[in-house]
């Protein structure tokens, strides 16, 4: 009869010598009190006795102790449109708030040798540009790690000033870099509310409080204010670069009127440091590192796989024409 087991389990009787009986084997069991108040089993064989279920899971998980000596290098996604506004389906969009959590899990490690910026935007708002530039230089100069930038498809605008952030930045061959200007747009509706007889009501108080409303006729002085404004946006775009980049710019073209570059190109002209993909470049620079992917986080909406049609309709229009400018 085989033996019952109770709250204080006996020892089984030991089978036969041979090597089956060298396997250990679990037993049905009715639950008791195991370790730190867990179920535990009864296990027979080479290893009779006792084990809780947290030291048999344990015994069967491959010892992380091999990768706590091992240096890390960690990797963070910079995926999409800059904007201050969420995408409800998460596609791709960049600003300080999505993007926070997975900077500061990527400088925590305790044997952190650099951080790589993987960057794929087409640009966008220029304070949520600076926001993540800064945090990120914020984190390298507290943890005192290189920072490499890795253009993928474009890094431009917005995306070349995440970029410069980093200590180094490469590019592929046929990535877009550049960009290095101002950009703004809008529609007008008044032919269109008068061919419908709707009537604009606005109320204002501040004479220029209604600038640029799409839904009034355009005025010369709004046009001019605004040009000055992008102004200003240009000289703190090129203040930053000259400050990231230094004297690897070049003075034999100007770098700043919006244009972008191929990646052999981009190295000439001193905006990037080398043209090569995150994979080599890493491997031939940190051999024997482990590489840590820290992705920004995604909208709930997006996690589960939907979201508001109408939101995801004008997001899908937006994001197609920031990247539809470089021709994506």
């Amino acid at each position: 009869m085989s033996p019952r087991f109770r709250n204080n389990p006996v020892a089984a009787p030991s089978p036969a010598a041979s090597p089956e009986s060298e396997i250990p084997r679990v037993r049905k069991y009715r639950t008791f009190p195991g370790k730190c108040g867990l179920p535990g089993r009864y296990v027979t064989g080479k290893y009779a006795g006792f084990m809780s279920v947290t030291d048999l899971l344990a015994s069967r998980i491959p010892k992380l102790a091999e990768h706590r000596d091992r240096d890390i290098v960690a990797v963070v996604k910079l995926h999409g449109v800059i904007t201050p506004q969420q995408s409800p389906l998460g596609r791709g969009s960049i600003n300080l708030s999505t993007v926070e959590s997975a900077l500061t899990r990527a400088f925590e490690h305790d044997r952190l040798q650099a951080v790589a910026l993987q960057i794929n935007s087409p640009g966008g708002a220029p304070t949520q540009s600076g926001l993540v530039a800064e945090r990120i230089r914020q984190l390298a100069d507290k943890r005192g790690v290189p920072v490499l930038a890795f253009a993928e498809d474009v890094a431009a605008s917005g995306g070349y000033w995440l970029a410069c952030a980093a200590d180094e930045i490469y590019a592929h061959r046929t990535s877009l870099v550049g960009s290095i200007g101002v950009i703004s747009g809008g529609f007008g509706f008044t032919g269109l509310l008068e061919r419908f007889g709707v009537e604009r009501r606005l109320y204002t108080a501040g004479e220029n409080k209604s600038r640029l409303d799409p839904f009034s006729p355009e005025k010369p002085e709004d046009v001019e204010w605004l040009g000055k404004l992008h102004t200003q946006l240009h000289d703190l775009f090129v203040d930053w670069v000259k400050e990231r980049r230094g004297d690897r710019l070049t003075d034999g073209e100007d770098l700043f009127t919006g244009d972008v570059w191929l990646g052999a190109k981009a190295v000439e002209l001193g905006l990037i440091d080398g043209v090569g993909n995150l994979r080599e470049v890493l491997a031939e620079r940190y051999p024997d590192a482990t590489i840590s992917v820290a992705e920004p986080k995604r909208p709930l909406l997006a996690r589960l796989g939907v979201g508001a049609p109408a939101a995801a309709l004008l997001d899908a229009v937006q994001t197609k024409a920031t990247w539809a400018r470089f021709g994506l």
